[in-house]
């Protein structure tokens, strides 16, 4: 099995929305063979985005899983694709996606370069350690300028790019490629769909240009290599293409380069090529460091399992889909066989799992396996108890794997069931899409008896209520879209007394307990290594038993729910540290119930005592304008206390950057269209949350 590893690549493609990410897949598969035609994004055929609602709209909402083989040098390798959404509301899917790649093929525009969502993805492959490939796609745009893209990569990002191709000409003129390893020209014959390559001679005008980026890129490898650097030193042309390309491979596998390509997806230029690159630079399962976690029964204590079938099992579970045959589970084998109908276990909640089915997928068609080997992505039929983010082990030899993080949604809306009938099924569907997606979030309001949900934008929850309506049959009226506000404290509060009696004939319930609150951030909780779980550190201070043992976890349940639960609008209470200093308790009278009693009155009343604001999300917003609108758009950015951070002149085009609060941009690409004749386009990502000044926060509680 170890040699079949070698032939393996667990890949995903990820950009900037419109980059072209779903058209490089869609020419994948044409070119793997793995489908006889090719779909397009625009004409709403592509493969990989099936659901309804992406058709339509020409995006990628969900992550779709294939597998493909592909030739190179006389041998067949197995690539494993994800293809992941470009838009910041769905961040989620990359994040997850990331967690179970090897390597990535970032793709970038190549008239803009790096935008606003490209540093998202690339900051997500970073915190993952996941190699990467640049692909400049869109050569034949008009405006399309190599150097400039690649540049962006280099400055904006950071990466130590290094091209490896040069495009024959750009825009409307662009027809092929130039391979500056094997310094040889490339066409692809638009007749046959670019199936067929043609190699010729570099074209006379460019051998100069191609002869400068070839000494450019043999001098960036040589200085990532000991053994290149020697040689490049003695005799520059002695290198060979094959040393070249083991020096960069290794380099790319570090993460100290990133091979660089360019191309047209939709011209159907350029792409097998890129294929070759995943093959040629990009890991295979065993290249990749042994996966990490540790023993459930100890924290403390680090486990690792090597990517090899006779290790024992683990795996993680990175996407659920509710499905008409049952809950099909995606899951990445680190280690191990999964074998159809074997019994594995959750460590994480200590329950043991069926795996009835295992499936090979390409997108929403499935092809039956009996087991699947370390280093494969399978869907499986059977789980019950496991979601996103669970592993999955050897019942005999437990281990849990890192999880993903998940951001906290920003905007919510309220919605409620038509008829009775509707009401029955609403939370069904809502426990089913919370399973399927972590960063929504659906709870029922008891005081206004509404039910909230909440996500990551207001394309987010425009799609959730369409999937209700037209997948689920529910009919649901919708609120409009608020932003979720959190709730924090400006100061500290020492010896505050949180007590909880009460007597009514028989046995009683006492709980006494006194708290320090004081302000903390997550970075300052890290630092000081105390763990804070939903904006809250809890830290037990009780000496000489003032309060039994039993009790503690009972207050911090108490704290907890209180902060959940917020004291200024009923928002959640976000970076405090809670200190339990002492407290007393009654030997008949004292119970569970009535210390977490007393935790949440103490913690409110220490709250209350500090001072309490409110915390508003603050978005990241790039807009691309053309220069004669700068003025309007800065105006109008000022008139919704946006902040900006800085403005760059890109022929006649200028991209602002600007930091904005989510609640002044309801409904702001309608404005911007507006004011600039239909030429501006934004994009926006959530940034961090911020300290609303007073009037706001008094119209806010208000409402």
């Amino acid at each position: 099995m170890e040699s079949d590893l070698r032939k393996v690549r667990n890949i995903g493609i990820c950009a900037h929305i419109d980059a072209g990410k779903t058209t490089v897949t869609e020419r994948v598969l044409y070119y793997t063979g793995k489908s006889y035609k090719i779909g397009e994004v625009h004409e709403g055929t592509a493969t990989m985005d099936f659901l309804e609602e992406e058709q339509e709209r020409g995006i990628t909402i969900q992550s779709a899983a294939t597998t493909c083989p592909w030739e190179f040098n006389g041998d067949t390798y197995t690539i494993n694709l994800i293809d992941t959404p470009g838009h910041v509301d769905f961040t989620i899917e990359v994040e997850r996606s990331m967690r179970v790649l090897d390597g990535a093929v970032a793709v970038f525009d190549g008239k803009e370069g790096v935008e606003a969502q490209s540093e998202t993805v690339w900051r997500q492959a970073d915190r993952y350690n996941v190699p990467r490939l640049c692909l400049i796609n869109k050569m034949d745009k008009v405006g399309a300028d190599f150097e400039f893209s690649f540049g962006t990569i280099r400055e904006r990002l950071g990466a130590n790019a290094v091209a490896v191709q040069l495009p024959i000409g750009a825009g409307d003129s662009f027809e092929g490629i130039i391979d500056l390893i094997e310094m040889q020209a490339y066409y692809f014959d638009s007749s046959e769909l670019g199936a067929v390559v043609e190699q010729r001679d570099i074209p006379d005008d460019m051998k100069e240009m191609a002869e400068l980026w070839r000494h450019d890129i043999v001098e960036r490898i040589a200085e990532l290599d000991d053994e290149l650097t020697e040689l490049y030193l003695e005799d520059e042309a002695a290198i060979t293409a094959e040393q070249l390309k083991a020096a960069l491979r290794r380099a790319t596998l570090d993460m100290r380069a990133f091979p660089t390509y360019c191309g047209s997806a939709l011209k159907n230029i350029g792409v097998q090529r890129v294929l070759n690159g995943v093959i040629e630079y990009l890991p295979n399962p065993t290249e990749v460091p042994d996966v990490e976690g540790t023993n459930p029964k100890d924290e403390d204590e680090k486990l690792t399992r090597p990517h090899t079938d006779d290790a024992p099992f683990s795996g993680l579970v990175f996407k659920v889909v509710s499905d008409s045959h049952g809950d099909l589970t995606y899951v990445r084998v680190y280690s191990g066989r999964l074998e159809k109908g074997s019994r594995v276990l959750n460590p994480g909640n200590g329950r043991k799992e069926n795996v009835s089915r295992i499936y090979e997928m390409h997108a929403k068609d499935r092809q039956a396996l009996d087991y699947a080997g370390a280093g494969s992505i399978v869907a499986v039929i059977g789980l019950k108890n496991s979601g996103t983010g669970d592993t999955l082990c050897d019942t005999n030899d437990p281990i849990i794997l890192e999880r993903m993080h998940f951001p906290d949604p920003v905007i919510s809306m309220s919605i409620e069931p038509i008829t009775n009938d509707d009401k029955k099924k609403l939370g069904e569907a809502l426990t089913t899409i919370t399973r399927e997606d972590p960063s929504f979030r659906a709870n029922y309001n008891d005081e206004t008896g509404e039910t909230i949900i909440s996500g990551m934008g207001e394309l987010h929850l425009e799609i959730v209520k369409n999937k209700l309506l037209r997948e689920m049959k529910i009919g649901v009226n919708v609120g409009t879209p608020r932003v979720s506000y959190r709730e924090t404290i400006t100061g500290a509060a020492d010896a505050i007394r949180g007590k909880f009696v009460k007597q009514s004939g028989g046995r009683g319930q006492f709980g006494d307990v006194v708290l320090n609150v004081k302000p903390m951030t997550q970075a300052e909780a890290e630092e000081q290594e105390l763990n804070m779980k939903d904006g809250i550190v809890f830290v037990d201070k009780i000496s000489h038993g003032s309060i039994p043992r039993d009790y503690i976890p009972s207050v911090q349940t108490g704290v907890r729910n209180a902060a959940a639960s917020g004291i200024l609008g009923g928002y959640p209470m976000v970076n405090v540290c809670v200190e339990l200093i002492d407290g007393s308790y009654h030997e008949v009278d004292s119970s569970q119930v009535a210390f977490e009693q007393a935790g949440a009155l103490g913690f409110r009343e220490a709250c209350t005592s500090a001072g309490l604001a409110l915390l508003e999300p603050i978005m990241k917003v790039t807009i691309t304008t053309p220069e004669e609108f700068f003025g309007s758009v800065t105006g109008d950015l000022a008139s919704r206390r946006g902040q900006i951070n800085d403005s760059e002149l890109r022929g006649v085009v200028r991209i602002i950057n600007a930091d904005v609060p989510l609640s002044e941009m309801f409904g702001y690409t309608t404005v911007l269209r507006g004011m600039t004749q239909g030429r501006a386009a934004s994009s926006m990502e959530p940034a961090e949350y911020r300290l609303m000044p007073e009037n706001l926060k008094k119209e806010v509680l208000k409402a």
